[in-house]
């Protein structure tokens, strides 16, 4: 699952991390990310000392056997980590889907945590390349799911991309214990406080996304790139 920052893709984790025939692993590419680019995010060296820095080695491990003996493999990817120099076949080695949010709610969080973000930030052009590397390689459009729609609708939509990708949808996805888990990055506690207290999607609450002035010319950057994955998004019959 290739996502942006800010996007519930560690609440996604949890929902596949809590099916019996599953075994999840949080953005392992990381760390070599961190050893490549110089960016605003807490703990980097931290997450280098911690976490495999070869992506080589990191590749190798996800397109092998499915650790633990489960069925699925699920690989929260932060977009923004496909490198450049990552290019490369081993990509369509996996079954791949697009974790997508409106711009106008990420960007204001992403800068709270970071300073005022990129574009190379949003993984929103990282994403767009890759679903376009992978529908001209396979001939298919790969599932592209919307945090919107998920949060709110989550048992609609995680039927949805469970049909996509060609697996039984499990109701134990609906429903986590809330905490922290051993497959979490070590840079989960400057990160995922908000996911640590969920027990499942949180309901969508009215309100008014205002992007301060600063993020306004990233913005008008960043909502073409949704939109062209946003058309393909997947939505009830």
């Amino acid at each position: 699952m290739w996502s942006g920052p800010r996007n519930i893709s560690t609440a996604m984790l949890r929902a596949w991390e809590n099916r019996p025939d599953t075994w999840v692993v949080d953005e392992p590419l990381y760390a070599h990310y961190l050893t490549q680019v110089t960016v605003n995010h807490p703990g980097v060296e931290e997450v280098i000392a911690h976490h495999e820095t070869d992506w080589q080695r990191v590749v190798r491990e996800l397109t092998g056997p499915i650790p633990h003996g489960r069925q699925i493999y699920y690989q929260k990817h932060m977009a923004h980590h496909w490198l450049p120099h990552l290019r490369g076949d081993w990509v369509l080695e996996l079954r791949n889907a697009f974790l997508i949010r409106h711009p106008a709610e990420v960007l204001p969080s992403l800068a709270e945590r970071m300073g005022l973000p990129s574009l190379r930030d949003t993984g929103l052009p990282q994403q767009v390349e890759l679903f376009e590397l992978v529908r001209a390689r396979t001939g298919a459009i790969p599932p592209v799911l919307d945090a919107g729609d998920v949060l709110q609708d989550p048992r609609s939509a995680l039927s949805r991309l469970t049909a996509a990708l060609g697996v039984p949808m499990s109701e134990a996805m609906l429903a986590w214990p809330a905490g922290s888990r051993p497959t979490d990055g070590i840079w989960a506690k400057y990160w995922y406080d908000a996911v640590e207290r969920s027990t499942g999607f949180e309901a969508p609450r009215p309100k008014a996304h205002v992007v301060p002035p600063d993020l306004q010319p990233l913005l008008q950057e960043c909502i073409p790139l949704y939109e062209t994955l946003a058309v393909h998004r997947l939505l009830a019959a």
